[in-house]
């Protein structure tokens, strides 16, 4: 809770900060300074200290787990300002602004990961989608950017209307907004309960871009500014992820037979689209979006499973994959052509800069000794609990996603650039910070202990 307030404070503060300091590193300085002070924040209240105390009237429950996801998207954050945040100068003008609408967005963040209320749920998602509105149409000169903010508004808005039909029903059905589950079997059975779960279920598969509801991610993810598409697919997405498990494990859990096959049908659908659409692919940055789609397909292996072994997946797919698509993100925003051959010969001119982009694309695709692929043996783990079959085919897709990482990895280390001039040129700090962002996926695959001992100790 302390973090929630304190991040909306500092969007204030930073949305101000433009009036009176005109050096832009200044503001991005003060930017990471204030993620450091929230990510203390939020380990004080994982240890039971708390800055100021409210009555929150059971809206909101901030318990291990989410405050654990909450720690790791404060970190993944701090590692994609200290990557990415100067090349949203890049962009526009209006720097500040852009950082304070991501502060607003933390707040919204830590709103869907511990919500106890349906209210609760539905504010913090619109104060999350409203801002990336903004984010995605920020490159005013850009045709691709306007088209992808007004498509994601409309889809986004419809899927919204979704949310709230859902949130109604459920209310007709219960007579509350809690986020608990009901034992009366008067409501259990209800069909205005049945219309909520199918709904919300619907819903949420849209914001987190699963299969079938996947349709405007490509387009969206392909016409952001390249900086904002990195902080989308990867910070967003698994807090909403987050949301998702809470509302089908406290919610619905006892309807679980109804919206297990739902799920199941939606985890291959999604693998399935992902992968095999991102084969063919010719720019790196749309294949990324299809990755994502299929990343989403292993997360969501989480709600149809919801036991230990899926939540602590979700935690170290969390911190995997948004550590390897954001050090991904960064690199892709220097160049100035996205296709595979932008990476060709990478290696020999930026050696640092090519190892670590290896390191992330390795994880990404579940090679051992990184944290991608711990992350898919929890999730796969999870999966063979109840259906073996389902687990067979990640593991299959698992093995198609290779391929298109591959590709990257090969035009880097295996081909030469047809044009030298074109060659990206990085800050003298950025492939040290890539370096180390790299070196954490690695550690998430050697001492995973280290973050789930977070969840019990």
């Amino acid at each position: 809770m302390n973090a929630l307030l304190v991040s909306a404070i500092l969007g204030v503060l930073l949305m101000l900060s433009s009036v009176f300091i005109k050096n832009k590193s200044y503001i991005h300085t003060l930017a990471l300074a204030g993620l450091a002070g929230l990510f203390m924040l939020n380990l004080a209240e994982l240890n039971g200290w708390l800055l100021f105390e409210i009555d929150l009237k059971g809206m909101l429950r901030f318990d291990r787990y989410a405050l654990v996801m909450n720690a790791i998207m404060l970190a993944s954050l701090f590692f994609y300002l200290l990557l990415s945040g100067r090349a949203m100068e890049k962009v526009g003008p209006h720097y500040a602004d852009y950082l304070a609408l991501l502060f607003f967005i933390c707040a919204g963040l830590f709103m869907v990961t511990g919500y106890a209320s349906l209210l609760i749920l539905f504010l913090g998602i619109e104060v999350i989608s409203i801002p990336l509105y903004i984010l995605t149409g920020s490159d005013k000169r850009n045709l691709k950017s306007n088209e992808a903010a007004l498509k994601y508004f409309l889809l986004g808005s419809f899927s919204t209307g979704l949310l709230l039909l859902g949130i109604a029903f459920f209310y007709g059905a219960r007579g509350n907004f809690s986020a608990t589950v009901s034992v009366d079997p008067t409501v259990v059975g209800s069909s205005l309960q049945l219309a909520s779960l199918l709904l919300l279920l619907f819903a949420m598969s849209f914001k987190v871009s699963v299969a079938p509801f996947h349709f405007w991610t490509p387009d969206v993810y392909d016409g952001a500014p390249t900086v904002f598409t990195s902080f989308m697919a990867t910070i967003v997405k698994v807090a909403l992820f987050a949301a998702f498990v809470r509302l089908f494990e406290d919610t619905f859990s006892l309807q679980f037979s109804i919206w297990q096959p739902w799920v199941a049908g939606f985890v291959v659908l999604t693998l399935l689209i992902g992968n095999l659409t991102a084969v063919f692919q010719q720019s790196v940055k749309r294949m990324l979006a299809y990755s994502s789609i299929a990343q989403a397909g292993f997360m969501l292996l989480a709600v149809y499973a919801i036991n230990g072994d899926s939540k602590e997946g979700l935690l170290l797919y969390a911190a995997s994959y948004s550590l390897a698509t954001i050090g991904i993100f960064a690199v892709l925003s220097h160049l100035q052509d996205y296709t595979f051959d932008g990476f060709n010969g990478l290696a020999k001119k930026q050696p640092v800069v090519a190892a670590s982009l290896a390191i992330f694309f390795l994880s990404l695709a579940g090679i051992p000794l990184t944290g991608g692929f711990l992350a898919k043996l929890f999730m796969i783990k999870a999966a063979l609990a109840y259906q073996p079959w389902l687990a067979i085919v990640a593991v299959i897709m698992a093995v198609v996603s290779v391929f298109y990482y591959f590709r990257v990895i090969q035009a880097m280390y295996f081909r030469s650039a047809d044009d030298q001039e074109m060659m990206p040129e990085f800050p003298k700090s950025f492939p040290i910070l890539l370096l180390v962002t790299a070196l954490l996926v690695v550690l998430l695959g050697i001492f995973p202990e280290t973050l789930l001992g977070l969840l019990y100790f």
